[in-house]
């Protein structure tokens, strides 16, 4: 088949030139594939899922998945037999064959499977890694992979907390996402990267020995970035900015990502070690896009200490149920991809819609006309050779057979290490990088001393190679010469032979690291030599450091790390206001972290607050958030307050405390900013200001009455505009209030559509906790019919304290003729009308059955409406989009406009179909894309809030329960949580739209590319 378009199998692909594709393997083999790997046979393990997405607790129980062995009999590349392996698996997220055994993921476990009589099944299982952690979203563990150096690398996503002992140390407690290793005999468990992402996934090695992986949501969704591939240097912190990366050691700010791949939902990754897809190919990255229905292929080229990458596709599927999940190269250089099928849908960020009937298969991938490549496998060769034979191999150009002469030297242990060294300098390059890794993998001091000699070597990748296993060894005896390498003219030695001094941890290597760190320019370089200082550990000599501001960066950097480092606020203080901007910067930095030193710092902090008004914007912004982190200290409190209320004060200044206030996330709002707020009634250009502080920040009991009273007061403030004195009415605490008529009437007005979201999302707050007349209830009922379904949810608990027959019984007339009424939840409903008699509940039977939708129901209306969607025009949608009659760029981004409670829909386009699309705007609680789902959480005291995790941390969780709205719980105030099924973005979109508008808005969303 050429290169093009090509239909296989019911699927349609497009190929990169050159390029052919074949199906090896599809029904009944393999029916839900996953991942794969082969044995030294070109036997493929395959694992196979049953297609249940059933709760973690049941698949604990039952164990549906399997691995399965396909067998290629006649090798022309498609498999011809399948026998199950291993069944009663958890979910496998990895396969690994080495040495003799498949490993494989089934969270939270990792097996050793072994098939000891070689009958196709494995009766040997062991428990070779136990994560002890189950959350269910299928991102609590991934691999293992090995490692050029022979240890066993996997993967942790899920913000479950895990506890790894550490000889000597404490514990390692951590709920962040890892990348960990160990050797496959057992020892100690090692970090290698530590993250606030979501899922790293699959990791590989370069030639040399550098970790690229594939990982979602390393960074918050946002112009069209989320999802990426990562070079993962050791101890860094990567991914996006989040609660779990607390207490974790950092260098600076988090590194940067290799590649940015938008909303992909990258998975399968692979290093190809030969050019079998053509020249050019060797050594390139292969990545599986879930989402994006792709294979992509990138060019690594190194730029500093990092690399950077050409990217572009491989294969591409224009078939919605193309699910590339993992990718491999065979021995003869052709390359396999899996297609799990349209079975998973278990926290998947496309539709929820389940298709256990669409099967996955194995596709292979060859350039076309390739040679044929004799014994790829070596399977001919006698594997019973004399060592010096096994040592020429390792310059085969066959990778399998490389890998197979390497196991083999390993095995032979002592008496080939000799061999290694005397044929060393005889082998090409790539012979040389392949005998250190070999002899990396060997416990022999005669290995160390022959991998010392190649830190020597000319070719670049032997060296590096060289490096990396000095580095897992902690070899000592090689810090000399790591040490000349910190002065190599190649960034990437380096960087490499700073973490390798770091983990050797000889005080001796202290001088040599700050003097390379006093010119070290680049981020990944500085990232490496400063975790090299921290690691070693030697205080004394970095509190000494003075002069060259990089070293000194550095020294302070790493003295922080520290346990005992002994870094004062005190001289980080006087860095504040220094003369050089790298220091200020470091020591701006290093404030974040410290809000213990509040106390020292809050008199410069006050200085400088009193000149704010003659500072940059930049300067202002940077000092409002020192002064937000360090505000848990009764000083600083004392400092903004004593600002805020000082009315002779410059108003710029005022402002900045306020914002800071506003962003200091304390648990309780200090007494003192409110006796400061209850001076500004005289100027009311800085009282919405003061209001977004109480919004965000809970009031404690006795602050409900002053605090009271100042709302109320300003939202009857006619010098203030009308979206401030909403946000003041919805902010009032302490339950139920009376509303004046003025007030009453400000909110109603606010619920027209032409309202921008946040006026419509206050004053339906507003609406719903004030004690409202009958009176007014009855005019509220009035209104219904012209209100939007998300406000509409909001207001109706309004009704629920009312048993007044007519207002009942006219607000069941305004719910029949609400075109929005099916959109909201029956809880809600029953609640509004609880209290109402006989005569208000019979009528209201007739709204219960209109509100209710069955699924039946909602899969015809859902037809109904594709069948309508041609002819719709991506203009009119883009002004819908950003209408204030939808609100969808209130909650949702599109480029760098739009809010950020809902998903980033940049490249919405990209990864759901027209039927996607249209299920999300119809029914928004039939799927939640990843990171967005609602929670429900019942407090001590019987509430119940539903909304989006914003923040969660030991002390509190922060739900956003609207377009401008969030509640913050206490953590000893929570007594359960369990996922919600009512999205906050409101269902029934589609009844404040004509078919054309809908068409229109659906075009805009799948136009976004």
């Amino acid at each position: 088949v050429w290169a093009g378009e090509v239909e296989l199998n019911g699927q349609c692909f497009q190929l990169a030139e050159g390029l052919v594709i074949e199906q090896a393997a599809g029904p009944p083999l393999v029916e839900r594939p996953i991942c794969a790997d082969f044995d030294e046979r070109g036997r493929l393990y395959v694992a196979d899922s049953s297609g249940s997405n059933a709760p973690v607790a049941q698949q604990l129980e039952e164990r549906p998945h399997r691995i399965v062995r396909l067998v290629d009999i006649d090798g022309d590349g498609r498999f011809d037999q399948a026998s199950t392996f291993a069944d009663r698996m958890m979910f496998p997220e990895g396969t690994l064959w080495y040495k003799g055994s498949l490993y494989v993921a089934a969270p939270p476990v990792i097996w050793k499977l072994t098939d000891a009589d070689d009958d196709g099944v494995a009766e040997q299982r062991e428990e070779w890694f136990n994560g002890q952690t189950l959350t269910g979203c299928a991102n609590d563990l991934h691999g293992p992979y090995l490692g050029p150096e022979g240890w066993l690398y996997w993967c942790k996503g899920a913000f479950a907390e895990q506890t790894y002992e550490r000889p000597g140390q404490s514990p390692l407690v951590t709920r962040a996402a890892h990348i960990f290793r160990r050797h496959p005999q057992g020892g100690v468990i090692e970090p290698v990267m530590t993250g606030g992402m979501d899922n790293p996934v699959e990791l590989v090695f370069t030639a040399g020995g550098e970790r690229i992986f594939t990982t979602t949501f390393l960074t918050h969704p946002a112009g069209g970035q989320r999802d990426g591939l990562i070079h993962a240097i050791y101890g860094g912190v990567y991914g996006k900015v989040h609660d779990v990366l607390e207490g974790h050691p950092q260098t600076g700010g988090l590194l940067p990502p290799l590649v940015h791949l938008g909303a992909a939902a990258p998975c399968g990754l692979v290093r190809l070690e030969t050019d079998g897809l053509g020249s050019g190919f060797r050594g390139n990255l292969l990545a599986c896009l879930f989402n994006m229905r792709k294979v992509t292929r990138h060019v690594l080229q190194p730029q500093g200490a990092t690399f950077t990458s050409l990217d572009s596709d491989l294969v591409v599927s224009s078939s919605i149920d193309f699910h590339p999940t993992d990718v491999l190269e065979d021995a003869d250089g052709s390359v396999l991809v899996v297609d799990t099928g349209g079975w998973y849908k278990l926290c998947c960020p496309t539709s929820q819609l389940y298709k256990p009937d669409v099967l996955g298969a194995i596709y292979r991938l060859r350039r076309q006309q390739a040679p044929k490549v004799d014994d790829p496998r070596g399977l001919l060769l006698d594997w019973n050779m004399p060592a010096a034979r096994l040592v020429t191999l390792l310059d085969d150009p066959r990778p399998a057979v490389v890998r197979r002469a390497s196991e083999r030297l390993q095995a032979l242990g002592g008496q080939s290490v000799a061999l290694v060294a005397k044929h060393f300098q005889r082998l090409g390059p790539a012979g040389r990088c392949r005998a250190v890794w070999t002899l990396a993998g060997m416990p022999q001091q005669a290995a160390r001393r022959v991998i010392r000699d190649a830190l020597s070597d000319p070719d670049e990748t032997v060296c590096h190679a060289a490096i990396h296993a000095a580095a897992v060894w902690r070899d000592r005896d090689a810090v000399p010469n790591l040490v000349r390498l910190l002065q190599s003219a190649h960034p990437h030695h380096r960087r490499a032979a700073a973490e390798a001094l770091g983990r050797c941890g000889d005080p001796a290597a202290v001088p040599p690291l700050l003097e390379a760190a006093a010119t070290a320019e680049d981020r990944i370089l500085e990232h490496s030599l400063i975790y090299a200082l921290f690691e070693i550990g030697d205080a004394a000599s970095l509190a000494a450091v003075e002069g060259l501001p990089r070293a000194r960066r550095a020294a302070l950097l790493a003295l922080d790390m520290l346990p005992h480092g002994g870094l004062q606020g005190e001289q980080v203080a006087a860095l504040l206001e220094g003369p050089d901007p790298l220091l200020r910067d470091t020591a701006a930095w290093l404030v974040l972290r410290h809000p213990e030193w509040g106390g020292v710092l809050a008199p410069r902090l006050g200085a400088r607050l009193q000149a704010a008004a003659g500072a940059s914007e930049g300067q202002q912004a940077e000092l409002a958030d020192q002064l937000a982190h360090l505000a848990r200290h009764e000083a600083v409190q004392a400092l903004l307050a004593e600002t805020v209320a000082a009315s002779d004060q410059d108003a710029a200044c005022r402002r900045l405390a306020l914002a800071a206030m506003r962003a200091s996330r304390l648990p309780r709002l200090p007494d003192a900013w409110l006796e400061a707020f209850a001076r500004l009634d005289m100027d009311p250009a800085l009282l919405p200001a003061a209001v977004e502080v109480v919004r965000a920040l809970p009031a404690a009991e006795h602050q409900h009455q002053p605090l009271r009273a100042l709302l109320l007061r300003t939202a009857q403030s006619t010098q203030l505009d009308p979206a401030a004195r909403l946000r003041a009415l919805a902010a009032v605490p302490g339950g139920k209030f009376d509303l004046d008529d003025n007030l009453f009437e400000l909110a109603c007005r606010a619920l027209e559509a032409d309202v921008a979201p946040a006026e419509r999302s206050a004053a339906a707050a507003a609406l719903a906790t004030a004690e409202l007349t009958a009176t007014q209830l009855s005019r509220l009922a009035e209104l219904v019919p012209q209100i939007g379904p998300m406000e509409l949810t909001r207001v109706l608990p309004a009704f629920s304290s009312c048993s007044d027959e007519a207002v009942g019984l006219a607000l069941v007339a305004a719910l029949k003729d609400s075109p929005v009424l099916s959109a909201l939840p029956g809880d809600a409903l029953h609640q509004a009308l609880a209290k109402f008699g006989p005569a208000v509940q019979h009528a209201a039977a007739e709204v219960y059955g209109l509100a209710e939708l069955d699924l039946a129901r909602q899969q015809a209306q859902l037809e109904q409406a594709l069948a309508s969607l041609s002819g719709g025009d991506i203009r009119r949608g883009q002004a819908l989009f950003q209408s204030k009659r939808l609100a969808c760029s209130a909650c949702h981004a599109m480029g760098y406009l739009g809010g950020r409670i809902g998903p980033d829909l940049t490249h919405i386009g990209r990864i759901r179909s027209e039927r996607d699309l249209l299920e999300s705007i119809l029914f928004p609680s039939a799927s939640f894309v990843r990171s967005y789902e609602p929670v429900t959480v019942l407090t001590y005291s019987g509430q119940t809030q539903n909304g989006l995790v914003l923040r969660d941390t030991a002390e509190e969780l922060v739900l956003a329960t609207g377009v401008d709205t969030q509640v913050r719980i206490p953590r000893d105030e929570i007594e359960e949580i369990w996922p919600g099924k009512v999205s906050i973005m409101p269902a029934g979109l589609d009844k404040l739209l004509t078919p054309q508008e809908l068409a229109d808005l659906v075009a805009f969303l799948k136009a976004a590319q």
